[in-house]
């Protein structure tokens, strides 16, 4: 039989994420941010889940065919833009929709031979210091752009540093609407945690929003937030099943390092999943699963194909129990990711991206 451990991704899940994001602003277009092979989930895993977004946002140029591959005929735009001056060529004959954030990218347009004039998003750095022009060169960048018959209309976005945060997102609005004030273009500004947080503000206008961690279940500001507080589900489920049982005796150890020392006669069940398949080997004794949909917790340094956990409360647990490492077990229970990657000083995001590829992965209704 194949080894026990399994990804589930869940479409109702997706679909109902996305549906939070669009009641928390009921006056906006929303891209769903399928980056990342759609944050390690798969996209076209996720693809029915989230086709009722108005577009799709991504950086790689074979993700955005792999979109169009699956039927999809609305926007696609390139978070990052175009990485060369051939990249536009398939920019146009996929008819994708990309950002401008510096220089060489207004050069590489001007050189562009199309028959139709490509959709751009001018990006401004407006505090984040990544990517986009200084506010003071943003007109400038705006005026290049509105003179190439290459380009047809021009939207304006940035991004926010401190949208998860107390510092907030006041400074960095108010430095976009000096700058952009009377420019004409849609915007976009708000990433999860600002979609979620400031939809209320009326400050914080966005023609397009830009949900990602959101829509696979996943809290933008945890531990401030959990997932449940936002109305969100998990898109992906993380289970293996007890592969043996050991029974030690107090004062024995358990895994590499012997980190964990029983203080008591424990009953440790070893599960078929470990650093290998994408499961955090920093994560500490105590970090949380679901045994049988029980709240429980690991024992123990985690090994590259197993991890061992308590067995000790579930007298009724032993080989071939299922141990949900995140996500929502078989009674309904959900251990969100965000606390797992909390045990492991991490965020949800990692977690997600790091999936391994020799995980079997599932997709439910």
């Amino acid at each position: 039989m194949p080894r026990p451990i399994q990804a589930t991704i869940h479409t109702a899940a997706l679909r109902h994420n996305l549906s939070q994001v669009r009641q928390a602003v009921a006056d906006a277009k929303v891209w769903a941010v399928v980056k990342a092979n759609a944050y390690g989930h798969g996209i076209e895993r996720v693809f029915e889940g989230l086709r009722g977004a108005d577009g799709f946002a991504l950086l790689d140029l074979t993700e955005a065919e792999r979109v169009r591959a699956l039927g999809w005929r609305g926007p696609i735009l390139l978070l990052e833009g175009a990485f060369e001056a051939r990249d536009l060529e398939l920019c146009s004959r996929l008819h994708l929709w990309h950002t401008v954030h510096c220089d060489e990218q207004i050069d590489m347009l001007a050189l562009h031979k199309t028959h139709e004039p490509h959709r751009v998003f001018l990006k401004m750095n407006s505090g984040m210091n990544r990517l986009g022009f200084a506010p003071h060169r943003l007109r400038s960048a705006w005026t290049r752009l509105n003179a190439l018959p290459q380009v047809d209309e021009i939207s304006l976005m940035t991004h926010f540093s401190d949208a998860d945060g107390s510092k907030g997102v006041a400074h960095q609005v108010a430095r976009f609407e000096e700058v952009t004030r009377d420019l004409p273009g849609e915007r976009s500004v708000s990433n999860s945690a600002a979609t979620l947080r400031h939809a209320q503000d009326p400050a914080v206008k966005s023609d397009w929003v830009r949900p990602g961690i959101a829509v696979y279940g996943s809290a933008p500001d945890h531990p401030e937030h959990n997932a449940a507080h936002w109305g969100l589900q998990p898109a992906m489920t993380l289970s293996a099943q007890v592969i043996a049982v050991q029974h030690v005796q107090t004062g024995d150890s358990v895994g590499y390092g012997s980190t964990f020392v029983a203080e008591h006669p424990t009953r440790i069940g070893v599960v078929a999943c470990g650093y290998a398949d994408g499961y955090p080997r920093i994560c500490p004794t105590g970090t949380p699963v679901l045994i049988e949909g029980a709240r429980g917790r690991t024992v123990g340094r985690v090994s590259m194909d197993m991890l061992t956990v308590d067995l000790t409360p579930f007298p009724e647990a032993g080989v071939g129990s299922t141990v949900t490492l995140w996500g929502q077990a078989a009674n309904g229970v959900v251990l969100p990711i965000d606390e797992v990657a909390q045990a492991a000083g991490t965020v949800g995001y990692e977690l997600m991206c790091a999936l391994a590829q020799r995980v079997p992965v599932a997709v439910a209704g």
